[in-house]
């Protein structure tokens, strides 16, 4: 589950509709939950404004997400006007994450840290592009930078103290540490 620019307080965007699905109103939905089906798990899920809210029904599977029915939608071009919607749950009304887990919303705007505990940046957003997920940053210096979301890249997540410590792979990343000589802290 993501967290997006858009996201309310207190919400957890699970899916955006991608297109309508058939002709009486149906939409696929690129899922954010571990389980496509998911998606209709925890309640209605409402739109970035809270103006809309929808009951979900799912009626089908594809690769990276489900064909829905939503409340109140009966028509394609009322499911193409919906086209981009992202779809959000209470985050209360989700399971608390196991010991070592987290929701990706979690760690979206936390500062990160190199392993000396100086600055490195703050966390702009996960992704599973397909070989494994991703973490983006957005570093001190406003340059944009991926690691590998592994425990050697990532060895720290203080949800807690509101930080995450990453330790970039040799090369990775080009910073003010590793330009003046230094290979970054713990290396």
């Amino acid at each position: 589950m993501v967290r997006t620019p858009e996201t309310p307080k207190g919400y957890i965007c699970v899916g955006v509709i991608i297109g309508p699905y058939g002709v009486k109103g149906g939409v696929r939905v690129k899922t954010f939950t571990a389980e496509p089906s998911g998606v209709a798990a925890y309640g209605p899920v409402s739109d970035e404004t809270g103006s809309q809210s929808f009951e979900v029904t799912v009626v089908g599977k594809f690769k990276s997400g489900v064909n829905v029915m939503l409340s109140g939608v009966s028509d394609r071009d009322t499911a193409e006007s919906l086209k981009g919607t992202h779809l959000y749950v209470e985050r209360d009304k989700l399971p608390e994450p196991d010991e070592d887990e987290f929701y990706h919303s979690d760690l979206v705007g936390l500062p990160a840290e190199w392993p000396d505990g100086s600055a490195f940046g703050i966390v702009r957003g996960l992704n599973d592009y397909g070989a494994g997920d991703v973490i983006e940053l957005d570093t001190v210096d406003g340059k944009p930078v991926v690691l590998p979301f592994t425990h050697a890249a990532v060895p720290e997540i203080d949800l807690a103290g509101g930080r995450i410590v990453v330790d970039p792979p040799e090369g990775l990343v080009s910073s003010a540490k590793q330009d003046d000589g230094l290979e970054g802290p713990g290396k």
